[in-house]
């Protein structure tokens, strides 16, 4: 092990703190977003609809999904893949306003969960061809 690697890119997802963990999640809030599975492909869709419990002005999200359903910039699902955080992250800038600056984090482009009936999910698809992924 290289102690002065930074320690995502030295230790596993398994073998970080619960700090070291904590420390991973951006702020961004992409993996509150509902998301639509292609029952015949199995592709995920993600929607503008957010869960009732996020705080959208603060972007923070207690609960992190399977891999498969988190967006590709997030940070857990980058390093299980085996891929480096990308520059815009709080760890690599040493600030969380890196994330709203990259343009990254969901504020202002998503409604309630209250505000959609489920057979509405379809009419709020998102494409992050029109988002930024990485810097």
């Amino acid at each position: 092990m290289n102690p002065e690697k930074p320690f995502w890119e030295r230790k596993t997802l398994e073998e970080m703190t619960p700090a070291e963990w904590e420390s991973l999640c951006d702020g961004c809030a992409r993996c509150c977003l509902f998301k639509l599975e292609d029952e015949d492909s199995g592709e995920i869709f993600f929607t503008n609809v957010v869960c009732r419990y996020l705080d959208q002005g603060e972007c923070r999200c207690p609960d992190i999904a399977k891999e498969n359903w988190l967006p590709t910039t997030c940070a857990y699902r980058l390093l299980a893949e085996g891929k480096p955080l990308p520059a815009w992250h709080p760890l690599r800038t040493g600030s969380e306003q890196s994330v709203w600056d990259a343009g990254i984090c969901i504020a202002g482009m998503a409604v309630s969960e209250l505000e959609v009936e489920p057979d509405e999910l379809e009419e709020h698809l998102i494409h992050w061809d029109d988002m930024p992924e990485t810097l």
